[in-house]
């Protein structure tokens, strides 16, 4: 719950590398929509619960869309200078990556009393329904991601893939299309790492809130949102590292092969969510101040 929280939160952001959301700032201007119903999913908030929360969350929407997303368009603006100038290496993703995980890392940081706080308050009751809904939701990605055929979990993971980068770029060649698939193959099994890594993160959630009322609570709620890194296994560890590295691989080299048309296409995506955050009414106000 905590942790879709955060990933709503930082919606905008994270948009531009893991989903093929076209509206961004009409996602961000309704997360107050959104959040609550993401959260029922694990969820069912009684009334005190909802008016605190929502009280909380136009706070955060506030502090973020005051104080973070102008950095976003900075890194907007050199993201878009790197494409233009067709400078798109690895070491420049490494270091768009670092950026974007610290800006994650300062939300998080941000949101985490307010998640201690209202976990905390959980009764018996709610705690069993979210341990219900974690055990459901792995059972469903297991079954979407894990228990199809290795074949296929590569086939449709290139697929997805092919659907995220042709929002962005436009049409892939066939070239690109096989690069793509070659991408895919060469993580293997890196579901079964990746959904055993959301269990183990769920496990550990879960067994906090069986201990909410102990002093170090929130100590532990703060790790599972700020440093989840520390609880992964080694094996996920390299895991994750392999998958960073390929994927910086497959855009460096999808970007050596792109053609005009598709850099143009991709400066004009980044210049939709530009002038997304900047329609934004904060961000409309800090220019007035």
């Amino acid at each position: 719950m905590s942790r879709r929280l955060q990933r709503l939160t930082l919606l905008v952001l994270l948009s531009l590398v893991l989903t093929a959301c076209n509206r961004v700032g009409l996602a961000y201007r309704n997360l107050d929509v959104i959040i609550p119903w993401t959260l029922n999913d694990y969820l069912e908030m009684n009334r005190e619960q909802k008016i605190w929360f929502n009280q909380r969350l136009k706070e955060h929407l506030a502090w973020h869309c005051s104080t973070q997303l102008p950095g976003y368009l900075d890194w907007l603006d050199r993201v878009q200078q790197m494409v233009e100038r067709n400078q798109v290496s690895d070491a420049a993703l490494q270091e768009h990556i670092r950026e974007g995980k610290q800006a994650i890392a300062q939300v998080a940081r941000a949101i985490a009393p307010s998640a201690i706080e209202l976990l905390r308050g959980l009764d018996d009751k709610q705690v069993a329904e979210m341990k219900a809904a974690f055990a459901k939701d792995l059972r469903e990605r297991q079954n979407k991601y894990v228990k199809p055929p290795l074949e296929q979990q590569i086939k449709l993971r290139g697929e997805r893939m092919e659907k995220r980068l042709t929002t962005w770029l436009g049409p892939l060649s066939p070239e690109q299309t096989q690069r793509v698939a070659d991408w895919s193959r060469s993580l293997g099994e890196q579901n079964r790492l990746w959904i055993a890594n959301r269990a183990n993160w769920q496990a550990y959630f879960t067994a906090a809130l069986e201990q909410r009322r102990s002093s170090d609570f929130g100590p532990r709620i703060e790790r599972l949102l700020v440093d989840r890194e520390s609880l992964w296994s080694p094996d996920y560890r390299q895991a994750y590292a392999n998958t960073e590295q390929a994927v910086r691989s497959l855009l460096v080299d999808l970007m050596a092969e792109s053609t005009p048309g598709q850099r143009e296409h991709l400066r004009n995506k980044i210049q939709g969510v530009r002038g997304e955050f900047e329609a934004l009414k904060c961000m409309k106000a800090a220019r007035l101040e």
